[in-house]
């Protein structure tokens, strides 16, 4: 496996909230809350005035951790469509939009029972450069075991942050 071939792997999950769609949606878009609920991410936060509000080119910051090791990154708003989608690319260091590391998305719809939401929340491994490329890089013969550990804590991640979010 090259590290090049992790590009579109991908993790989703979804499930069923008791929570309507307008107020998941408030939730999922309160992008500094996040780290209140997320495993991994330990801080996020808007990077201009302008931005400290869900809507399309609006940029925001995040420190994450992961074992020892800790990372910041830059993303922007790709998609916000209240209260059906919130999207989001991570860009890499060369900053490129269209070449993110990797995109995020929530998308919601009301549930047969009232009040409450269905919800998909996906990752995308884009073509952009990230820590798991330069894990893979650097180990190569254990490339494929690389991949499904990280996408494993993604979708454990994932579950965890939806479930500690909709508690709240």
């Amino acid at each position: 496996m090259e590290d090049h071939d992790v590009t579109g792997s991908r993790v989703e999950i979804e499930t069923t909230v008791g929570l309507p769609p307008e107020r998941l949606w408030d939730l999922i878009t309160d992008v500094p809350r996040i780290a209140d609920w997320s495993p991994e991410c330990e801080h996020l936060a808007w990077l201009d005035a302008d931005d400290a509000a869900p809507r399309v080119g609006a940029r925001f910051e995040g420190r994450n951790r992961r074992q020892d090791r800790v990372w910041t990154v830059t993303s922007v708003v790709t998609e916000a469509d209240r209260p059906r989608s919130f999207a989001w690319a991570v860009l890499d260091r060369a900053g490129d939009p269209e070449r993110p590391s990797s995109r995020w998305r929530y998308d919601l719809e009301p549930a047969e029972e009232p009040g409450r939401t269905v919800v998909r929340h996906s990752f995308e491994h884009g073509p952009g450069d990230s820590g798991l490329r330069e894990m893979i890089r650097s180990n190569p013969e254990i490339a494929s075991v690389i991949l499904d550990v990280r996408l494993g804590e993604l979708r454990k991640h994932m579950t965890e942050t939806l479930d500690a979010m909709t508690r709240d």
